[in-house]
């Protein structure tokens, strides 16, 4: 079976999300770069999961904490970028991480309607 466009988009993300990761522990920054990394991290793990689903609303509501690690990973990103703890070009991150919460909203929405 092919994998899904949000499947690619997610686990892309965490790939990029690596090279931030390290640079903040670097830095010796400790609790926002896990915080961060777990997110980015969770998103792509449970489309994975949600793939897996036992019905279309267990499938929705994987999809539904997807939506939310993404919402997470974006404060974390913010976070980082105002307290101004890594010098890394945050922007793609967050563009691409915009656009994974774009479609995983999409995906909700239809999954909400079609249940």
């Amino acid at each position: 079976m092919k994998e899904s466009l949000i499947q690619q988009k997610s686990f892309d993300f965490a790939l990029k999300a690596i090279p931030l990761y390290k640079d903040l522990l670097a830095k010796n920054e400790f609790i926002l770069s896990k915080q961060f990394f777990r997110s980015a991290t969770s998103i792509g793990a449970n489309v994975k999961e949600a793939s897996a689903g036992f019905s279309k609303k267990d499938f929705t509501a994987k999809m539904g904490i997807a939506s939310k690690e993404a919402r997470e990973c974006y404060y974390w990103l913010e976070l980082i970028e105002a307290g101004n703890f890594s010098e890394f070009p945050l922007l793609e991150l967050k563009e691409e991480n915009q656009r994974i919460i774009r479609i995983l909203t999409a995906i909700v929405k239809t999954c909400q309607t079609n249940l």
